[in-house]
């Protein structure tokens, strides 16, 4: 259940409860993920593109991306 503002108290119960690393585990699938996703994104876009293509192309967007 999503609350306004936040997360739902039992979502943050469970994170208190795990260790760090498996915290930073689900970070990083979560970065991974979202990877895959834009990678797989600008294939569509791009159908005529190689593999290597789209790899620099989201290796640009990562590396111009603003913080």
């Amino acid at each position: 259940m999503f609350v306004e503002g936040g997360l739902h108290p039992e979502q943050i119960k469970a994170l208190r409860q795990m260790s760090l690393q498996r915290r930073l585990d689900l970070a990083l699938a979560g970065v991974a993920s979202a990877g895959a996703l834009r990678k797989a994104m600008i294939s569509v876009e791009h159908p005529d593109w190689s593999a290597d293509q789209v790899e620099k192309a989201l290796r640009e967007e990562v590396r111009n991306a603003r913080r």
